[in-house]
């Protein structure tokens, strides 16, 4: 059935693909956001294309598709949430988030305003970074929602409202409620979050981070460390904090009876400087895909250290060797 002039029918319409194929990567940073995982974001966008499929003909008017793929997308994150029970004590329980998984840079890039897509902005650097990400984890699913449509998107109070199918009062309720949690750990002003690109503290410790692990220089390692630096490694729950902690992981890596020799190459993940490392054991004649570090620089120093798995290496357009 071919939509009506005035835009009805058009979730009927052949060129369904062609109105909503276009939020896909929004909609994956939606849900990345509400559940803190890259590949449980795929699956949640995945779903959300067949929800949306199943019950095209509720879409009267092609002009409010994006809001309504995001009431879809926001309803299964909601559903997956409530189905695993899983929500974080605190906002500073980064090892208890097993689930959180980095988000490289260059799909982040591919949402921006484009003529068929006026309301899509730039994801900033402080909606997206790890800390922001798993302070949002803290909140029930509703209250993480409407702090992400006010907060982060944006959006007015009765566009929120109509995301979770609310009440405005409901919805602002809801936000207040979150605002109040994440006080004192994400800023009330969009003004006071993190810097929007890297800054030349980043890219130097970066660089220096890359070169003391190849020369593997445990001195080096530790002199740009923070002396409360701390050490997070999802899926496994473990944290390591201060430098007397985390001596013994550097002598294993960089140490004369370390696994092997390290080749670094900086990447970009969650708009933060990133490493992914590449390990060549004794007998190997090639490095392989070994970890991605991301590094949360604070006065100078690396503050922090997440280090993740090889999952990520193809979505960062990373070869399994080097």
């Amino acid at each position: 059935m071919a939509p009506r002039p005035d835009g009805a029918g058009a979730g009927t319409s052949p060129d369904f693909g062609r109105l909503t194929e276009p939020h896909r990567r929004e909609l994956h940073v939606h849900c990345y956001r509400m559940l803190a995982s890259f590949h449980e974001a795929e699956d949640a966008v995945q779903e959300t294309f067949l929800r949306a499929w199943r019950g095209r003909e509720s879409l009267v008017d092609s002009a409010g598709v994006r809001p309504w793929l995001y009431r879809i997308a926001t309803n299964v994150c909601v559903d997956a949430i409530r189905r695993t029970s899983r929500r974080l004590p605190t906002t500073d329980a980064t090892a208890e988030a097993s689930w959180l998984q980095p988000y490289p840079d260059h799909l982040l890039d591919e949402i921006a305003p484009a003529d068929e897509q006026p309301d899509a902005v730039a994801v900033a650097r402080e909606t997206i970074e790890l800390a922001f990400i798993v302070a949002l984890q803290v909140l029930p699913p509703r209250q993480r929602a409407v702090f992400i449509a006010r907060d982060v998107l944006g959006w007015p109070a009765g566009e929120a409202a109509a995301l979770l199918g609310t009440s405005v009062a409901a919805a602002n309720s809801a936000l207040q409620r979150a605002r109040t949690t994440l006080s004192g750990h994400v800023p009330a002003r969009r003004t006071d979050w993190a810097a929007p690109e890297l800054t030349a503290d980043e890219r130097r410790l970066l660089a220096e981070f890359i070169e003391a692990n190849e020369r593997c220089d445990a001195a080096a390692a530790i002199r740009i460390a923070a002396q409360d630096i701390r050490i997070t490694m999802p899926p496994d729950r473990l944290e390591f904090r201060g430098l007397e902690a985390i001596a013994p992981l550097i002598e294993r890596a960089v140490g004369p009876d370390r696994e092997g020799d390290w080749r670094l190459v900086p990447t970009a993940v969650n708009r933060m400087p990133a490493a992914a490392s590449y390990l060549r054991r004794p007998g190997d004649s090639v490095f392989r895909a070994f970890k991605i570090d991301v590094l949360r620089v604070a006065d100078g120093r690396i503050a922090e250290i997440t280090t993740f798995g090889t999952l990520l290496f193809p979505a960062l357009g990373l070869p399994p060797t080097r």
